[in-house]
């Protein structure tokens, strides 16, 4: 097994999956002629050609509105975001158009296209291109959303979000393209809808994803030193939500945190409480947990940033209250 970047691995599914079928092709802004901006799309166009590495003009309703008429004419479009910030330009075509035609047309037609959206707060690119938007799209019936935190799941769920029928949003936070791990050689994918427990514990369940998924595992090690044994969970997709690997944690454990780098407020973190707290709370014996980034927009100030952003320690801490 190899060990390559997060950036890597997309490049990798991404020419896997255009090799593998003719109607997949790529589309985005400064894709083409610079590779993208965090590197993810290098060598595609010289391999694959202009036209199915397209570059577009920067408007995102029309790179949107082009990726959903493409995919109803029989084409499996990816469609780049450039910053997932730029996503509020296009939200008429991704909730109304996007998310909601094969509904409405019974099912006769099918919009086979994946969104791919670079998220998350990096190195003060301040609060237009910081934001952590996921929670908005689990309220949008027709949507699946997948957020991998590591190069492995990176590529398997690329390529399952390409093979799926149905749209699919794709968040990939931007401080993980330089990350490196392992993937495996070959044919990979990771099914969509399906979380990953990738620590075992007794004591509490950490239930988080993409970037902060690293610092629950560090949190944990830090809380094994004084006897607390955390399960660590990487939910991988939020919608549809793994609802069963949660809750045997949490029967087995009887505590959890949820914890993400988006806003606590109204979070994936809120859902997941919800729905442990609706189906299962005669299991929990101690309150739950939402760690998330503070109620402010995200600050340009390298100082200030990573005080409005969840840490290592607020994780410990939470974990503490109820423990």
């Amino acid at each position: 097994m190899r060990e390559i970047t997060f950036a890597e691995a997309t490049m990798e599914a991404m020419a896997e999956e255009m090799e593998r079928d003719n109607r997949v092709f790529l589309m985005g802004e400064d894709i083409a002629r610079q590779g993208g901006i965090f590197g993810q799309f290098k060598g595609l166009p010289q391999k694959f050609g202009f036209d199915r590495v397209r570059d577009t003009p920067i408007s995102e309703t029309a790179i949107v509105g082009a990726g959903v008429g493409a995919a109803l004419a029989g084409m499996r479009p990816v469609v780049d975001m450039h910053f997932v910030d730029f996503i509020t330009v296009a939200m008429d075509e991704v909730v109304n158009q996007m998310a909601k035609i094969r509904y409405m047309f019974g099912g006769q037609c099918k919009v086979p296209m994946v969104l791919r959206a670079p998220d998350g707060a990096a190195r003060s690119a301040a609060a237009q291109h910081s934001q952590s938007l996921e929670a908005w799209f689990v309220h949008v019936p027709g949507l699946k959303v997948v957020i991998p935190s590591n190069p492995a799941d990176a590529k398997g769920l690329l390529k399952a979000a390409i093979r799926d029928d149905n749209p699919v949003l794709y968040f990939e936070n931007k401080d993980l393209f330089r990350m490196k791990g392992p993937v495996p050689d070959g044919e990979f994918l990771v099914p969509i809808g399906k979380a990953k427990v990738v620590r075992e514990g007794r004591d509490v369940t950490i239930v988080s994803y993409s970037i902060t998924l690293h610092k629950a595992l560090k949190a944990a090690e830090k809380l094994a030193e004084e006897g607390i044994e955390a399960e660590v969970i990487d939910l991988r997709t939020i919608v549809p939500l793994d609802k069963e690997t949660i809750f045997a944690s949490v029967k087995k454990t009887k505590h959890l945190v949820i914890a993400h780098e988006a806003t606590k407020n109204g979070g994936v973190g809120s859902e997941v409480a919800a729905v442990v707290a609706e189906e299962i709370i005669d299991y929990l014996d101690g309150p739950i947990k939402r760690v998330g980034a503070k109620f402010v927009p995200v600050p340009f100030s390298p100082a200030l940033e990573p005080l409005m952003l969840p840490q290592v320690e607020d994780i410990i801490a939470a974990v503490k209250e109820i423990c």
